[in-house]
């Protein structure tokens, strides 16, 4: 048995605490907030981003964060990711050296173009610094649905024990030593997954879903390789696993928002109604910007850009992806008949 930290009460680290209790670990769940504290204490659930799903007595509800880590054999890092780098400053003083944090969040900090691994070892440079991802809503997960994920770490040693610690017969665990690929398959999807319900919502049909999601995931790949992540990855559950789940699932937040934006929502509109953090928002000028710092084009990245911050008609961002200039779907493949 584990004794297990969890930084962050919504419904990822929540879902991820039952699934680590049930698994016969010790767990204790750290909220900034403490009227959320209160609340899943008192409920035992959390009504609004996890309905349905008990929260068992024995896991613990904190307010004291040094509570949290101190002693912990590990600590779940949950926390959206744009208070990553925050909470990781904040975490620094308790945190052993080698104790092993996992993130869990999916993301890019638009000002420095760092995953969250990368904040969090610049930030706690003590740790041992891994993340889970993959195709896995929080909703499913606390329903206890069969799922699938990744843990990438820089050691098989660390990447095999969390894999120990999370497996159920729910919830399968893969190990990569991958974590850049990792981390921007699951940040980048969700700029994909906004320009998927888009369309959903200017009424267009699984067709124009198709076609998104698999030339997002070639944008998504050319980037991560040219940033030093591995094909493999892109191809797997971090890459195309997560963004097949985020730009068809009702449960995606990235889909939903983008959704009312193709409804005739503003972003802040969308943002608002969603009532949850809209990770692709905060990642889609970092995209972009990573797009033009390694030479890569990104032209569904680029149009959701416009959409979201510069005006641009929902409607007129589709005619011009379509209208984009005429080419090979794989420039590297060779022609064997005539010219």
């Amino acid at each position: 048995m584990a004794n297990v930290g969890v930084l962050g009460a919504g419904s990822w680290g929540t879902a991820l605490s039952i699934l680590l209790h049930e698994n016969g670990h010790k767990v204790t769940i750290w909220s900034i907030d403490a009227a959320e504290v209160k609340l899943l204490s008192e409920k035992r659930e959390h009504e609004t981003k996890l309905p349905g799903v008990k929260i068992p007595e024995a896991i613990q509800i904190t307010n004291e964060l040094r509570e949290a880590i101190e002693g912990k054999d590990f600590l779940v890092l949950a926390v959206p990711s744009p208070f990553t780098r925050a909470t990781a400053k904040k975490m620094k003083p308790y945190v052993a050296e080698g104790q092993i944090i996992v993130d869990v969040a999916k993301g890019i900090e638009e000002s420095s173009l760092m995953t969250l691994s990368m904040q969090i070892e610049e930030e706690i440079p003590q740790a041992d610094v891994a993340v889970l991802s993959g195709p896995s809503h929080a909703e499913e997960v606390g329903r206890k649905l069969p799922t699938t994920c990744v843990v990438g770490a820089k050691s098989r040693k660390t990447a095999e024990y969390l894999q120990s610690m999370f497996i159920s017969k729910v919830f399968r665990v893969y190990t990569s030593p991958d974590i850049l690929g990792i981390e921007l398959g699951g940040s980048l999807k969700n700029v994909i997954a906004l320009a998927a319900g888009i369309a959903d919502g200017l009424g267009y049909g699984d067709n124009t879903k198709a076609a998104l999601i698999t030339r997002g995931i070639a944008e998504i790949a050319r980037l991560g390789v040219k940033m030093g992540g591995k094909i493999e990855t892109f191809t797997g559950l971090t890459g195309i696993g997560d963004l097949i789940v985020t730009c068809a699932s009702v449960h995606s937040r990235n889909r939903k928002a983008g959704y009312l934006i193709g409804q005739g929502r503003t972003m802040q509109q969308a943002m608002d109604e969603v009532q949850m953090v809209v990770e692709g928002v905060y990642s889609a000028k970092a995209a972009r910007a990573l797009a033009s710092k390694y030479g890569v084009s990104m032209p569904i990245v680029e149009q959701v850009n416009e959409v979201l911050f510069e005006g641009k008609d929902p409607a007129k961002a589709v005619e011009e992806l379509m209208m984009r200039e005429s080419k090979s779907e794989h420039a590297s493949l060779p022609w064997t008949g005539e010219e």
